[in-house]
């Protein structure tokens, strides 16, 4: 068995007790509940693949500690509510982890990583039936807080397990040329707030297939778009630069300008 972690969990749940605590508690805390605190717990778990994606290590720690505390947090809610607990969650996920690993902790094998994550759909869909849902759907069960580009692959990828899917990524490409020029058509239309919602059901469907090419690519849709986030950063603060150094700003240049220190940027390989 693996030796027992370090860090000591009690006196973080201590910690948040106190916070929490009506009588000398902390005022921010004491004001929050599972709505206000859900988006800093999407935050903390982006700023963690932030640190993964810049392989700060230092951060990357810092960071964990910042989502368990998101963890911490919602679990003392619920406690206070009597809910739940923290070592019910803990529970929870020990006994949801050796369930859906059989060939790990029980008798069950598989032929390769394909099988075993039919498996893992299988047991999922049979935890959703046993807490009495009665979805049945090959879309059941993915949920609607994903951010939504995450949420539009999970879509495709379970619609692809009972075969409604592109072949490959040449029919994906001409459907995204198509979608394309759907948007051209909106973009021409006269402007009223008709146009508006054709616009953005339009524009949508285009990146509903942007996350669909990614998908056959194999490509992560976040770490893709993360990246170019990054790459567009890098460089648009090099165009700062290079400006200032000339003794003027961004703002004080034409387009044609702005795009020249581009052009530049590019080619000193940021």
């Amino acid at each position: 068995m693996p030796a027992a972690p370090d860090g000591d969990i009690a006196r973080l749940l201590g910690i948040m007790a106190r916070l929490r605590n009506p009588e000398g508690g902390c005022p921010w805390d004491l004001e929050q509940d599972f709505a206000s605190i859900a988006p800093y717990t999407i935050e903390e778990a982006y700023e963690v693949a932030d640190a993964i994606d810049r392989n700060d290590l230092p951060a990357l720690k810092d960071e964990l500690g910042d989502l368990l505390l998101q963890v911490v947090f919602h679990a003392q809610m619920a406690n206070e509510q009597g809910a739940f607990a923290f070592g019910d969650v803990v529970d929870a996920i020990c006994d949801k982890m050796v369930r859906r690993h059989p060939h790990v902790f029980g008798d069950a094998s598989f032929a390769d990583a394909e099988a075993q994550t039919v498996n893992w759909e299988a047991i999922k869909a049979a935890e959703r039936k046993a807490a009495g849902e009665e979805d049945t759907s090959a879309l059941a069960g993915i949920s609607r807080g994903l951010p939504e580009w995450q949420r539009a692959v999970k879509l495709q990828s379970r619609a692809a397990r009972v075969g409604f899917d592109w072949p490959d990524t040449a029919p994906v490409i001409d459907k995204l040329h198509e979608e394309i020029d759907e948007v051209r058509v909106e973009l021409a239309a006269a402007p009223s707030p008709e146009r508006d919602v054709r616009l953005e059901d339009e524009i949508g469907d285009l990146l509903f297939v942007a996350a669909n090419l990614a998908r056959h690519a194999k490509v992560d849709v976040g770490g893709a778009l993360r990246g170019a986030n990054l790459k567009f950063e890098r460089r648009f603060r090099a165009m700062e630069a290079l400006a200032a150094a000339d003794g003027t700003s961004m703002s004080a240049l034409t387009l044609a300008q702005q795009e020249a220190l581009w052009v530049r940027v590019k080619q000193q390989g940021l």
